[in-house]
């Protein structure tokens, strides 16, 4: 409901946001770039954007969502209810994760009206967008969680994420990388979730998708233990 209530800045922004991406970048290196046959540059650049998009909105909805409740006091409201972790999960990750498969299926679509793609897996493709969107909205939850102030709620999407999605491959294949760049471009997490969702959409990638799926869901679980942990201890919680 507070997405629909701030429809601008929830939607019109980072809708506008990845069309410019696509206009730009693809009027500016589409000719430059050398893909393999029957790929369009603009083609290749959408699940870039998507998961640019579904990375840094999912942590932010989720961090927001639970900091909130912290800042104003009103979380000893949430922990003296008989509410347990899953259903707490339920509530504010499940928000966060809605928000951004609805704004993953916008953006599909406006990018349907620039460029012409196709997804070759849809099924893949929206299983690997659920799992992507509940991941960062649980690592999320865990920043609001941690966070003492509301500039710590960014430090991570802006200085972490935002850094990392733009080495990842969102714009270009890893092989036109030079040495040393390449091996160092495979230590990014990034680079496996870009990966991934762009085999869905093209049926080819520089990884393949069990490893992408894999890490996405080793994530999951990694970060579903860390709140389990968080809620048994109370770290940040009742301090």
């Amino acid at each position: 409901m507070r997405m629909f209530r701030t429809i601008f800045g929830s939607i019109l922004s980072p809708v506008i946001t990845t069309s410019l991406y696509l206009v730009v970048f693809g009027a500016a290196m589409g000719e430059r770039m050398e893909l393999g046959p029957g790929v369009e540059y603009g083609a290749f650049i959408v699940p870039g954007l998507l998961m640019l998009t579904l990375l840094s909105e999912s942590t932010s909805n989720a961090s927001f969502g639970i900091y909130m409740p912290k800042f104003t006091g009103a979380i000893y409201e949430l922990l003296s209810a008989p509410v347990g972790v899953g259903e707490t999960l339920v509530g504010f990750v499940g928000a966060a994760a809605v928000k951004s498969l609805i704004l993953a299926g916008i953006i599909m679509g406006t990018a349907a009206l620039i460029v012409d793609y196709h997804v070759v897996h849809p099924f893949f493709a929206f299983l690997f967008i659920v799992l992507v969107s509940a991941s960062f909205s649980l690592f999320g939850f865990i920043i609001g969680l941690w966070a003492d102030g509301f500039e710590k709620l960014q430090i991570v999407p802006l200085l972490v994420l935002m850094p990392l999605t733009f080495l990842g491959g969102t714009f270009y294949p890893l092989s036109l990388l030079p040495e040393p760049w390449q091996t160092v471009a495979m230590i990014n997490p990034i680079v496996y979730l870009v990966s991934g969702l762009r085999w869905t959409f093209l049926g080819e990638s520089d990884f393949s998708i069990a490893l992408s799926l894999g890490f996405t869901v080793g994530f999951l679980a990694l970060c579903t233990g860390v709140i389990w942990w968080i809620f048994r201890t109370g770290w940040r919680l009742r301090d």
